[in-house]
């Protein structure tokens, strides 16, 4: 049966917060908006997807697949192989399924639960990969380790995150725009969290891995074709949510319409583009025993 459709209740989750939060409002944005999301980020997602470079036989885990983009494309290349796609978010995978079905993929399956916990079994994928569902996890060298006893030895991990903060305009222009104070430097999961390739190799070698590199990926992100399209979007981001959420009932009017010219400032022939840059992160499972003693809460 095309798009194999798992449990909908998902494993125990190590990050509760984050669970709640891709099950509950953000998965329900990346629903409204998926077809804007996915061209937000398609010039980066081409360079992803070459450098994945799914083969036919492959046996693919796509991490915090969301809507099934990325993992509908690997299904596609693997065509003899198989791909489980894998997220917090019920709605999103819901998407993922019946747009799976749709285009009548029979090498997929959707699994709602946390990486970082769920008892795959062993050795049995050549590639786990992730476009921006990996900064998230409460712990990444266990959630990596979990990654990692899941790849066959040699199995690559190709992930897609983002560089710093400060490197990447979206955020700090919609932060700015809406009045908010400059965003804290916080620990923990997040967008920026695998922002560091040298805290990257030092996590993914504590979780078992080698040959690890980084790839520069300087690309805008596309908000829309316009700053009234843009504005709907960028509205029920998480970021922006988090900031309106701290200024008062006299500010909030006054927010709203520089968000609105701010985006439409950024307006452009090919849509409302921002810069950003993103690390393309490579690694190779190493051929060890794991440690039995490594427990997952």
């Amino acid at each position: 049966m095309p798009a194999k459709a798992e449990p909908a209740s998902p494993t125990q989750s190590a990050n509760e917060a984050m669970a709640a939060e891709w099950d509950g409002p953000s998965g329900a944005h990346r629903v409204k908006f998926s077809a804007l999301i996915n061209n937000e980020i398609a010039r980066q997602n081409e360079r992803f997807r070459a450098i994945a470079e799914v083969g036919r036989h492959d046996y693919v885990l796509d991490i915090g697949c969301g809507t099934g983009e990325s993992t509908r494309e690997a299904a596609r290349a693997a065509v003899d192989g198989h791909v489980t796609g894998v997220d917090l978010s019920g709605e999103m995978l819901g998407m993922a399924r019946g747009m799976s079905l749709s285009e009548g993929l029979d090498n997929v399956t959707f699994i709602q639960t946390d990486a970082q916990t769920h008892e795959f079994d062993e050795a049995s994928f050549d590639l786990a990969l992730s476009r921006y569902g990996s900064m998230f996890f409460d712990d990444p060298v266990a959630a990596f380790t979990n990654v990692g006893k899941a790849l066959r030895p040699g199995g690559r991990l190709v992930l897609l995150v983002w560089q710093a903060r400060s490197r990447n305009e979206w955020s700090g222009a919609i932060r700015n725009a809406l009045g908010g104070a400059p965003a804290a430097a916080v620990e923990g999961p997040g967008p920026f969290a695998l922002a560091d390739p040298a805290a990257v190799a030092d996590i993914l070698e504590a979780a078992g891995f080698a040959e690890f590199t980084a790839i520069d990926v300087h690309e805008p992100v596309n908000y829309g074709p316009d700053g009234v399209v843009a504005y709907d979007m960028a509205i029920g981001m998480r970021s922006t949510r988090e900031v309106l959420s701290d200024l008062t009932d006299d500010e909030l009017p006054r927010a709203h319409e520089r968000l609105r010219n701010m985006l439409v400032a950024h307006e452009t022939p090919e849509g409302v583009l921002l810069d950003s840059r993103s690390w393309i992160i490579t690694a190779v499972r190493q051929e060890q025993e794991w440690d039995d003693e490594l427990e997952f809460d």
